[in-house]
């Protein structure tokens, strides 16, 4: 009988974990639960370079297409394998969608249990079904994120539950190696990183993976961290609570974020900004990203691309690109694939009317 080769021997899919393990909180007894996350595309966008000038490169961190198409995986994979290695028989998530689609899948891949509590009625239906199908416990709430993440809190106190929110530094650490990808892709930082806000995890991480690759004189160089919040949910920006945050952008609607302080601690270390974008700017960058690259994201990973829109066209953007130095390098991170969140793009298919099969009306319709 012939051996097959396994994914590790293979070289592909190998996951974060092993293949940067030397920057992660693991040990060689760590149990390494992995679904093959990581090593994700970093994409050229002629045109989005077009839009900014000046003989800049644009570049997308495509994040969507992780195992259960959000970044949530990095960070999961490190989090699930420590709290198994700890003897854990059960996670327990805050969500507004994604990271409760990747709990629930590698709680299922480790074999242990999963429990989400998220806000009724907030959750994009794409991710709620992700978390049914992997067989996570689902509790809605009446409230919003930050009153379930206040639960989970008391819930991981008190019980025998493993908090795989990005308040647990094993998230981050996962996360972080996003910017070490982009590094070793690139042969050095980007000069600008801009990407969506919501908990303010991601923000973090990227700038600590920066930071940690530069100490150890991988890069040369640190980006200027520049950071997008929808206008309806923007706490950091307007610096105070939002008790009802409001965005159609589900996965960035949070009111309280949990890295907040290290949120602002990376945007000031980093010489960057923090900006604000509206729900229409960002179903707006959500067709324009495309129609003019071909990469579908959610609403919420759009910020990046509205927040670059707004840099380079916007009297009132916090960071201006009209004047950005040439040859810049500048990398945009969209967090998840737009197949989590259809509902905005699914409503402009309703449109759709059948016509009978008769070439000649075809033809007119499509203009020929």
């Amino acid at each position: 009988m012939s051996r097959h080769a396994t994914n590790a021997e293979l070289g592909q899919g190998r996951g974060v974990i092993e293949h940067y393990r030397e920057y992660l909180p693991v040990s060689d007894s760590t149990p390494v639960i992995s679904l093959g996350e990581g090593d994700t595309p970093l994409v050229h966008c002629p045109q989005l370079s077009t839009r900014v000038g000046h003989g800049c490169d644009v570049f997308v961190k495509n994040e969507g297409v992780n195992p259960t198409g959000s970044f949530k995986d990095r960070g999961m994979t490190v989090a699930v394998s420590n709290a198994l290695g700890r003897g854990a028989s059960a996670l327990v998530c805050a969500s507004t969608g994604n990271t409760s689609a990747s709990a629930a899948a590698y709680a299922a891949r480790a074999g242990i249990s999963c429990a989400v509590i998220l806000p009724a009625g907030k959750i994009a239906s794409g991710k709620l079904l992700q978390a049914f199908v992997y067989g996570a416990k689902i509790v809605a709430i009446k409230g919003n994120f930050d009153d379930a993440l206040r639960i989970v809190r008391e819930l991981g106190e008190r019980d025998a539950f493993a908090i795989v929110n990005s308040i647990n530094p094993d998230r981050i650490a996962g996360q972080k190696t996003a910017a070490f990808e982009i590094v070793d892709s690139m042969g050095d930082a980007p000069d600008f990183h801009l990407l969506p806000v919501g908990n303010a995890g991601n923000i973090t991480a990227y700038w600590a993976g920066y930071r940690e690759y530069h100490a150890r004189q991988k890069s040369t160089k640190l980006p200027a961290m520049i950071g997008f919040q929808a206008a309806g949910a923007a706490p950091i920006f307007y610096n105070r609570v939002i008790e009802r945050p409001e965005t159609v952008a589900s996965a960035i609607r949070i009111g309280n974020p949990a890295s907040w302080k290290q949120a602002r601690a990376a945007i000031d270390e980093s010489h960057g900004a923090i900006d604000i974008v509206s729900d229409e700017e960002l179903g707006a960058a959500q067709t324009w990203l495309a129609r003019h690259e071909g990469i579908f994201v959610e609403p919420a990973s759009a910020a990046s691309i509205a927040g670059l829109f707004k840099c380079c066209d916007s009297n009132k953007a916090t960071c201006s690109f009209k004047k950005i130095p040439e040859g810049s390098r500048i990398v945009c991170t969209v967090t998840g694939h737009g197949l989590k969140d259809p509902n905005m793009i699914q409503k402009q298919t309703e449109e759709l009317r059948p016509l009978a099969p008769i070439v000649s009306d075809i033809r007119r319709v499509l203009g020929l």
